[in-house]
């Protein structure tokens, strides 16, 4: 496998964990007021002390969690674009009688650039963070990892 499909894919799942954690945060209804950098930012001290509470985390080990963290919304962010529309990039891809094949491997390719990009960035403050933890509390991140359900630290 070549290495930028093992980052990519190491990348992806350190995205799962911070991501879980978010999810973990708010309830359904809370994903109506959208994602603004106040809102990421309000998440992410939120998402830090709720993983940190969770693993009995350290001042140096809940540091490196937010390098974490800080990385994947840099990265995030990068992926979106500026002022970027999602939504609008798929429906321009469709809005004629034929799929945009030339248009849709040019978004594909510029997302892949961008992971790319990030993608080291972001795996090297992951294995920061996970290399810091004790081994009881790398078996708790691996048994969450395993858990499926409401979220990666569940409700409560």
């Amino acid at each position: 496998m070549k290495t930028w499909i093992k980052r990519t894919l190491i990348g992806l799942t350190a995205a799962t964990v911070v991501l879980g954690g978010l999810s973990a945060c708010g309830s359904r209804g809370d994903h109506a007021r959208g994602w603004s950098e106040d809102r990421v930012t309000e998440m992410r001290g939120k998402v830090i002390d709720k993983v940190s509470s969770k693993l009995e985390l350290n001042a140096e080990q809940k540091q490196k969690l937010g390098v974490l963290a800080d990385e994947m919304i840099a990265s995030r962010k990068a992926f979106r674009g500026e002022g970027a529309d999602p939504r609008a990039d798929l429906k321009a891809l469709v809005a004629s009688d034929k799929f945009d094949r030339t248009k849709a491997q040019a978004l594909l390719d510029q997302k892949m650039q961008v992971m790319q990009g990030n993608g080291p960035k972001m795996l090297s403050a992951f294995g920061d963070f996970y290399d810091s933890l004790n081994a009881e509390q790398q078996k708790q991140v691996r048994e969450r990892m395993d858990k499926r359900g409401h979220g990666w630290w569940g409700r409560g």
